[in-house]
């Protein structure tokens, strides 16, 4: 089946936006021209492309559509470059990535890329077990992610491992945990968790206690603050070493490592092989191998 450039840009506009009206504004059209752009699609292809919600989202055949959408405009803007026909723009690289990730090594990466090359980024927060879902979805070119195994389409390239150790304000270690860390200990003592998909603390607390605890929790959705709500003695967390100042190990003998993958989509891009290979670079610099 042939699709139409039009009708890709369309659908691309309305999950983008997020609306019918927010699509028109961006392709210079009526809503109204929108919604029959989007009819005429749907028609042709014989599926449903977009739940009209708020905001609007992809179908699964929709997502289809959209990763290729997404990837004709990258092409298109390249081969622009290269004829020397683009008239100033940029392209917008999509990226999922887990926070620990973005808040330690991974924007010197892309900044380096943006010095040299007419590109802007489109970061996406997620836990690395996720981060994957954004790119099988169609809504990312490339991501950060522990998943080894390629989502179709993509390539997977191993980054190194993230390593983690329980970590502490001293006073708060001095408090909670004055004779070390065991099962008792961990039971009593407050913990700082990421979000609801954070398991790093409930993974270590299980391989000391050697089964679950409902330790009281705080919850610190900001990579940044997260860190400092353990150095200021909020509670103790699994922190990476890059993040690690101003607070004591508790324990030498154990730390959690998580595997890290860059995959993208599978195609020859100039520019995105370039993203890839300050990010591989980068991480490679920085993590456990």
């Amino acid at each position: 089946m042939r699709y139409d450039r039009e009708h890709l840009a369309t659908l691309l506009a309305v999950v983008e936006e997020g609306t019918l009206d927010a699509a028109a504004g961006r392709l210079r059209i009526t809503p109204s021209a929108v919604s029959q752009r989007l009819k005429a699609f749907e028609e042709q292809v014989g599926r449903v492309l977009v739940v009209r919600s708020k905001p609007a989202r992809a179908t699964e055949p929709g997502e289809a559509l959209v990763r290729m959408a997404r990837q004709l405009a990258l092409l298109e803007h390249e081969a622009d470059q290269a004829l020397g026909t683009a008239e100033g723009g940029v392209s917008t690289i999509p990226i999922a990535v887990n926070a620990d990730s973005m808040s330690t090594w991974l924007l010197p990466a892309l900044e380096r890329v943006a010095a040299s090359r007419p590109v802007v980024f489109e970061l996406h927060r997620d836990d690395q077990d996720h981060t994957a879902g954004w790119l099988a979805a169609g809504t990312v070119m490339g991501a950060v992610t522990s998943q080894a195994r390629p989502v179709p389409g993509c390539t997977s390239t191993p980054l190194g491992r993230m390593r983690y150790r329980p970590r502490a304000a001293p006073a708060f270690a001095a408090r909670w945990f004055p004779t070390g860390v065991d099962a008792a200990s961990l039971a009593a003592a407050p913990v700082v968790v990421f979000d609801e998909k954070d398991r790093l603390q409930d993974d270590y607390v299980r391989r000391v206690a050697r089964r679950p605890l409902e330790p009281p929790r705080h919850l610190v959705p900001a990579s940044a603050d997260f860190a400092l709500a353990v150095r200021l003695g909020l509670g103790w967390a699994m922190l990476p070493d890059a993040q690690a100042e101003g607070t004591v190990l508790l324990d030498e003998a154990r730390h959690l490592d998580v595997a890290l993958h860059w995959q993208q989509w599978n195609l020859r891009s100039p520019l995105l092989d370039a993203v890839a290979a300050e990010v591989v670079a980068t991480a490679r610099g920085v993590l456990a191998a």
